[in-house]
């Protein structure tokens, strides 16, 4: 009991001191200590209540007469207090009167300070705005005046520098919004810009190959008059004295060429005059800003090789005139120009990879065109202006950097061709002159008329310039004219030779090629196809053969004129020589076998008119008149012989050697064509008569043979052609059966000549 005293003072102790938040605790222990703690506790509060109520009464009685001395103060201050009420109250309305003015005027300044305070706002926020209005205003007004790369630059400054500072204003999102629409206008107006350029360009791309072409023209002008000008001052100290005169003229004719050619510079027009190239710029630049650089380049590369395949593709009537061929040629060179001005003045756009690919794609297909469309060129006249146009097109466009060996490779071929149709076109020439020939020696009436022949063709005679005017020259008027013509054909195929960058060594091998062409195939082929014609009798054949025979003379003046022409020297190991020598002389022997048939075919003829009357009983007396006009037809014939060119010992024997094979073949025709006509199967019977007429005509052969009518035979050489039908003859007329018969086999025998089977059908008949 004790000892729980103490414990309720401590928990009364800690209830009055501790928070009422913690009193729980406190209470709890007092339900968890002894039985009937909680008794003992309720009395020991109660009796701390006591004694606290009663130290309250003690407190309230000392402060009891202090209380009532200040209620009975503010008793005595209550009614100063009304007055001071009622004088504040008064002081309050007569105040609040007087501030309404001032609070209005103090509401104005407020008014007007916030009117101030938000255009200080509006001022500000303007300045930041103005800017950005200024640089949209500025986009709009490039816009208008299609300056597009400036309008993208602008919009780039918007984006980074100006949109960002007043990004929370609704236009500015606006503003934000439309750039990109604007952006993908502007490539779309570029776009459609390039569209037009490429256009432009497709149309005027022949223009600029035209001017491009000129300008190499003018070029290679300047610089051949250059170099002649140079050769004329290096020459001028080796003969300063003699060529003042001719340095003179060639110094005013190279002004000239300079005057020309500097009004010729003033009036072409270049690339960049032609067709305006901003648009291309313009569209390049305007998509590497937009980061689509590598689209612009594939779509521009795309568009121009597909324009390159069209410029490429010819005419189906280009090969038919040079304006074909020039056009064609203008719009290439063109197209390329324009490729090397977009290669050097912008970066990136075509590369020399793509312009080296772009050139061999096109090379290979214009090498193929003009191997087509050449081949159908019949016209040397065309062929060798295609050969000029193919000379300027590629030197222009090696000019601009772009290899052209491929071209100049394909002028050998069209070379070729050239060749062909030039043979072609003289082999017409040559038959005009032969069918115009009369073949009969050139008359000369005077000096004159003979210098003006031997200007034509190198003639020399020394007997002949020793007779007196009028004379005749042995060839025919063919001769010169075709001298003249080879000579032309020369000058033709060196035009062909000219500007194809050659050494003289290699252009004086192609002209003796030609050359040699229209000599062994050409002319011999004319002369082949003379020889065979039915109206060329044989005063004509002896005359063609008289005309070979100088022209081959003439050969190696055509070979000095070569010479001439390229500077070269026959004795050089790389000089070809002329074929003249065969080719001539195979027309001769031609000419000789056609002498030998006609003269064959015409004693045939005569042969058939004979008529001789198988059973007469007795001769004429005299020879049948168709062999006595053969045998003046034989004697005039040979006569023709002694035309034949005889000027030296080898002229002399091989005349002499046609006249006596003729003659010989004559005889043995003749003596061949009288046998068959006495073994004529048709023929059943033959009198003595008609032996007797047929001896008689024998013996004319025989006066006609032994007469020489061709100088040179040895004793009865040409006798011995009727040898077989003497021996026959007399067998017949003497009847000498029995000597005959005795003596066969025998290589004394006085007819050994008369074959057994021969005899028995003469017999039989």
């Amino acid at each position: 009991m004790a000892e729980s005293l103490p414990e309720h003072d401590r928990i009364l102790q800690e209830i009055e001191s501790t928070d009422t938040a913690c009193v729980g605790p406190t209470l709890r222990s007092v339900y968890d200590d002894q039985p009937n703690a909680h008794q003992r506790f309720m009395e020991k509060l109660d009796a701390c209540i006591r004694n606290h109520d009663r130290e309250i009464e003690k407190m309230c009685n000392f402060h009891h007469q202090g209380f009532v001395d200040a209620i009975t103060e503010l008793l005595k201050v209550r009614a100063d207090a009304e007055k001071l009420k009622v004088q504040v109250t008064d002081t309050n309305r007569r105040l609040q009167d007087a501030g309404k003015e001032v609070i209005a005027q103090t509401e104005e300044i407020i008014r007007c300070r916030v009117q101030q305070r938000n255009i200080t706002t509006v001022v500000e926020k303007l300045q930041l705005c103005l800017p950005v209005l200024e640089m949209y205003s500025k986009l709009k007004e490039q816009m208008n005046v299609k300056r597009y790369y400036s309008a993208l630059k602008t919009m780039e400054q918007l984006e980074n520098l100006y949109l960002p500072r007043v990004s929370q204003y609704r236009f500015c999102q606006i503003m934000i919004e439309n750039l990109p629409k604007l952006r993908e206008e502007i490539k779309e107006i570029s776009m459609s810009d390039l569209k037009d350029f490429l256009e432009s360009i497709r149309k005027h791309s022949d223009r600029i190959g035209e001017t491009a072409m000129k300008q190499a023209q003018q070029q290679k002008t300047f610089s051949t008059a250059l170099q002649k000008q140079n050769n004329l001052n290096y020459g001028r100290n080796m003969h300063l004295g003699r060529s003042r005169i001719l340095e003179s003229k060639n110094e005013i004719t190279l002004k000239r060429t300079f005057e020309d050619d500097d009004e010729h510079e003033e009036e072409v027009l270049t690339a960049q005059d032609l067709v305006d190239f901003s648009p291309v710029y313009r569209c390049l630049h305007i998509y590497s800003v937009l980061g689509d650089g590598e689209i612009f380049e594939n779509y521009y590369r795309k568009q121009r090789r597909k324009q390159a395949r069209l410029v490429l593709q010819p005419q189906s009537s280009m090969h038919e005139t040079v304006e074909g061929y020039r056009r064609y040629f203008s719009q290439i060179v063109g197209f390329f120009v324009v490729e090397d001005h977009i290669l050097h003045v912008t970066q990136g756009l075509v590369t020399r990879t793509y312009t080296d690919e772009l050139w061999n794609m096109a090379l290979s297909k214009i090498i193929a065109v003009l191997r087509t469309h050449s081949s159908y060129c019949s016209d040397p006249d065309l062929v060798l202006e295609l050969k000029n146009l193919i000379v300027v097109f590629a030197d222009t466009l090696q000019g601009y950097g772009f290899p052209v060996n491929r071209l100049f490779d394909l002028l050998f071929e069209i070379r070729d061709q050239y060749n062909e149709t030039l043979l072609k076109k003289w082999s017409g020439l040559f038959r005009d002159i032969f069918e115009a020939d009369n073949y009969s020696p050139i008359p000369v009436a005077n000096e004159e008329e003979y210098k003006i022949v031997i200007s034509k063709f190198p003639f020399q005679d020394p007997e002949l310039d020793k007779q007196s005017f009028p004379k005749k020259l042995p060839m025919s008027q063919s001769v010169p004219q075709i001298y003249i013509q080879v000579k032309e054909f020369i000058y033709a195929s060196l035009k062909f030779s000219e500007s194809l960058h050659r050494s003289s060594t290699e252009i004086d091998d192609m002209l003796r090629k030609s050359t040699n062409l229209l000599l062994t195939r050409t002319l011999s082929s004319c002369l082949q196809n003379l020889i065979k014609k039915p109206h060329i009798g044989l005063t004509e054949l002896v005359q063609i053969i008289i005309n070979t025979t100088h022209l081959e003379q003439a050969c190696k003046y055509l070979e000095d004129f070569i010479s001439n022409i390229t500077n070269i020297s026959q004795v050089s190991v790389h000089t070809a020589r002329l074929y003249g020598l065969s080719t001539f002389k195979d027309a001769r022997h031609a000419a000789e076998g056609e002498i030998y048939t006609k003269l064959n075919q015409k004693i045939d003829e005569f042969i058939q008119i004979a008529d001789y009357d198988w059973t007469m009983s007795e001769s004429d007396g005299r020879a049948s008149g168709y062999l006595m006009d053969l045998i003046n037809f034989l004697r005039s014939t040979f006569q023709v012989f002694t035309h034949l060119p005889n000027n030296n010992n080898d002229h002399a024997a091989m005349s002499g050697k046609v006249a006596q094979t003729a003659c010989m073949s004559a005889c043995q025709h003749l003596s061949t064509s009288l046998m068959q006509m006495l073994l004529d199967s048709e023929l059943k019977q033959i009198s003595m008569g008609a032996i007797q007429q047929f001896n008689l005509d024998v013996i004319q052969c025989e006066l006609f043979a032994s007469s020489e009518p061709v100088p040179g035979f040895q004793g009865d050489t040409l006798q011995l052609a009727f040898i077989d039908l003497r021996q026959l003859l007399d067998l017949f007329m003497v009847w000498d059966w029995s000597t005959y018969l005795a003596d066969y086999g025998q290589a004394t025998s006085k007819y050994l000549r008369v074959n057994p089977s021969t005899a028995l059908t003469l017999l039989e008949k």
